[in-house]
């Protein structure tokens, strides 16, 4: 095929609502965040297990992700993957229903390992759709609609999750009898009816992609040629992997303890409704920055809008955490408008001159989302012990490395 004059206006356009439903999806966890924390009494370090679950399932499942595209191919590896995420979904009813919070993080493991099968397959399907010199504004424009969804999911959220007031134990066992039973199901129906709803988006987009006539790329199946370790010898790959794993560390960091940090009287007191507002503006950045990224690199080189966004990323936190109030705020809320190219921009520079070994690249990157598992985790230890503001150190230091990235570690050595 020549990729030069084949259009694949209507691939790409089926394949955008993919990474919508991913990006609300996973923009969910935000509210599931706080929601749980309260709803089952837990510190930050605890309730930051929604997100160690959900994309410690990144690193498990990504290299054998990996082999499944190889092996099938792009588009039955994005069915498999949309239906695995919609068993996910459908295990928070039973998850809400019990109460059960070990319930609750093994269904977000199951979502969570779907949805890698997803990011396997489509981002180099994405990147492979026309010429090697638009990839990355390419990936750019389709992930915008990833951000469409990370922004609709907090309203969403907000609206169906947050709305009803969590109590805590003391509170319900003051409750009559009655009133318990009523709360209860108020409180798993908060839950349930939002993810059943996915289930059912989810299957029907597989239907749908079922059905779609979607091309076969020359090298979408890989031969097992026996020179897969071949991959970690590319330098700018395995300097990749950290960079998504910085990337996807450092964004999630910022969106699981943002509601928190807004509702601290120090910085802007909202309610918990008010707050996951804001963060829509947070994710709303995010996709505004994708639109403008991809037009912006036709011009400029990927790897330098890569540097300078993480740069400007670097002096908004620092100044967030010298100062508080509402400066603080904003501060941190401007960061999604910079945030916007770094996932797709830092997977395509990653896979550049990589051929036939693309799909296992992919897996191998994709391995790097696992630090949406751990800087959480370091996060919340911080503000345990410190506070939650100065906590915003750990993502601060990500981007340091992001910029790097962007100046030298992109460079392909092979």
């Amino acid at each position: 095929m020549n990729n030069k004059t084949i259009s694949y206006k209507g691939p790409l356009a089926l394949l955008t609502a993919l990474f919508f439903m991913w990006g609300l999806i996973t923009s969910l966890n935000d509210i599931l965040v706080p929601h749980l924390k309260s709803l089952f009494e837990l510190s930050y370090v605890q309730a930051s297990l929604v997100q160690f679950c959900f994309f410690f399932a990144y690193f498990v499942m990504s290299y054998p992700a990996g082999k499944v595209v190889s092996k099938f191919g792009y588009k039955s590896g994005i069915i498999i993957g949309l239906l695995v995420a919609a068993i996910g979904c459908v295990l928070f009813y039973p998850s809400a229903s019990l109460r059960s919070y070990p319930l609750f993080l093994l269904s977000l493991f199951i979502l969570a390992s779907g949805l890698t099968l997803l990011q396997v397959a489509a981002n180099p399907y994405v990147n492979s759709l026309g010429t090697a010199e638009t990839a990355a504004s390419r990936l750019n424009l389709t992930q915008a609609f990833n951000s469409l969804g990370t922004t609709l999911g907090p309203i969403l959220g907000g609206m169906f999750i947050l709305s009803t007031a969590v109590l805590s134990a003391d509170q319900i066992s003051q409750l009559p009898a009655g009133e318990v039973q009523h709360y209860l199901a108020s409180e798993s129906a908060s839950v349930q009816t939002p993810y059943l709803v996915l289930t059912a988006l989810l299957v029907l987009i597989s239907l749908v992609i079922k059905f779609s006539k979607l091309p076969v790329l020359t090298n979408e199946i890989e031969q097992d040629d026996g020179k897969e370790h071949s991959l970690w010898k590319r330098k700018h790959l395995v300097l990749g992997v950290i960079g998504i794993f910085a990337y996807v560390g450092a964004e999630v960091s910022i969106g699981s303890y943002l509601i928190s940090l807004l509702e601290r009287p120090e910085v802007a007191a909202l309610s918990a409704v008010d707050a996951s507002q804001k963060l829509s503006l947070y994710w709303g950045g995010a996709m505004v920055g994708r639109f403008l990224g991809s037009m912006l690199m036709t011009r400029i080189k990927a790897n330098r809008l890569l540097a300078f966004n993480a740069t400007i990323v670097v002096l908004l936190l620092a100044a967030a955490i010298i100062t508080k109030g509402t400066f603080s705020m904003w501060a941190i809320l401007s960061v999604g408008l910079f945030n916007s190219i770094m996932f797709p921009t830092i997977f395509s520079l990653a896979l550049n001159r990589l051929g036939g070994l693309t799909g296992r690249a992919s897996g191998v990157l994709c391995m790097g989302i696992v630090g949406g598992a751990i800087m959480p985790i370091i996060q919340a230890t911080v503000a345990d012990h410190a506070s939650l503001l100065v906590s915003f150190v750990v993502p601060l230091v990500c981007y340091i490395y992001i910029a790097w990235y962007g100046c030298k570690g992109y460079r392909p050595t092979v």
